[in-house]
């Protein structure tokens, strides 16, 4: 079944402010929280969707990517579906735990979990040429990863971390108010539920390190201003086992000096000359690559366009291609030679008799049809 959009979820608009976000999930929370509603599936998996929702709309970076991409740039986080049915509960009341101090009971943390990595967006300038025919470019990306010397244990090499004595590894602490358990993160070990007493030099017990990562990336032919480039997995380093985020790179495209676009059709604008529109004739037209030919018709008039097929943008990862739509534009002349003049004054003169005779003849069968 299709996953509900996590505003609707909470009860709020797309531009609510985070403390809009936080009081809405705390109702929802607070109703339908399981030790609540204990016999009431229906409450648990409200429950569920909700802290669902909230773990990404409270996060500003996950936030983000959820209204850039939807659901699909929620892809290989915790909520993929892919841990147990306990450990995914275990995730919403963690997040329940937070807001109201309960504590899980007999659904004690037992460590840390593994987390994704956090995505990271890059926004890449090219030209309208490397849009449309594609290419390829080097990034660096500066991200953290996975520490090399501990593999990301934040120990040192032939050391482990230890279980948190002071909450027994649960990595919060419990204390009974009235109806209520009220939990706190455990102050020795930070909520992590263990300690780590020899930390690794190399990144100072993190498990990660800040590194700049040089990546080829091709662009294909046909991408346009604000596509993006998903690149699974070369986000930001997991923790505690988790799998590394993704990296989005954003298109932004230059604008180019003689052509345009919409969609996959390019266009262009040329100047003819007055002779030209008139009697016709073969010009040479620029593309993104070569010239080609363009047959201009008889009395072709200022503003035509001419549709020149399979020579614009292709249709990223498709055989098909858009147009070329060449734009006409008659050029009127100026600076006339004496003889240029006398040409176009005996030309003036031929249309006005012209356009007399086509008067004559009319008044004549005018005439003729009243006799």
């Amino acid at each position: 079944m299709a996953k509900r959009d996590y505003y609707e979820v909470l009860g709020v608009s797309s531009q609510a402010s985070g403390e809009e976000i936080k009081k809405a999930y705390r109702k929802i929370a607070f109703e339908n929280h399981p030790d609540r509603n204990p016999n009431d599936p229906e409450a648990e998996q409200v429950f569920k969707e909700a802290s669902e929702a909230y773990e990404v709309l409270s996060d500003p970076q996950k936030r983000q990517s959820y209204d850039h991409f939807g659901h699909e740039g929620m892809n290989g986080s915790q909520f993929g579906g892919h841990g147990s049915a306990e450990d995914i509960f275990s995730t919403f009341s963690d997040i329940f735990d937070s807001f109201f101090g309960f504590g899980g009971g007999s659904r004690g943390r037992r460590g840390p979990r593994p987390q994704q990595g956090a995505d990271l967006r890059y926004n890449l300038t090219i030209s309208f040429e490397e849009a449309v025919l594609g290419t390829e470019v080097e990034l660096q990306i500066p991200k953290e990863e996975t520490c090399g010397e501990c593999q990301g244990s934040g120990s040192e090499p032939g050391h482990s971390a230890e279980t948190c004595k002071h909450c027994g590894g649960q990595g919060q602490v419990v204390q009974k108010q009235g109806l209520f358990r009220i939990a706190t993160p455990c102050p020795i070990c930070k909520g992590e539920g263990r300690v780590i007493s020899h930390p690794c030099k190399s990144c100072k017990g993190k498990g990660t390190v800040h590194q700049t990562k040089d990546l080829n990336v091709t662009i294909p032919a046909g991408v346009d201003h604000g596509n993006h480039l998903r690149l699974q997995g070369e986000g930001e380093a997991g923790t505690h086992g988790g799998p590394n985020g993704d990296l989005y790179v954003v298109i932004y495209v230059e604008e180019h000096s003689q052509f345009s676009r919409k969609g996959q059709d390019l266009h262009t604008e040329i100047e003819i000359g007055f002779a030209q529109a008139a009697l016709g004739d073969k010009i040479e037209v620029p593309t993104l690559q070569d010239s080609v030919n363009l047959e201009i018709t008889k009395g072709t008039q200022s503003g035509q366009s001419f549709r020149l097929k399979g020579l614009g943008a292709p249709y990223v990862n498709s055989n098909k291609t858009g147009n070329l739509i060449v734009h006409v534009q008659v050029k009127t002349p100026t600076h006339l030679s004496k003889r240029q003049e006398e040409l176009l004054e005996e030309f003036a003169e031929l249309e006005e008799e012209k356009g007399k005779s086509k008067v004559r003849s009319f008044f004549k069968r005018a005439m003729g049809e009243h006799e």
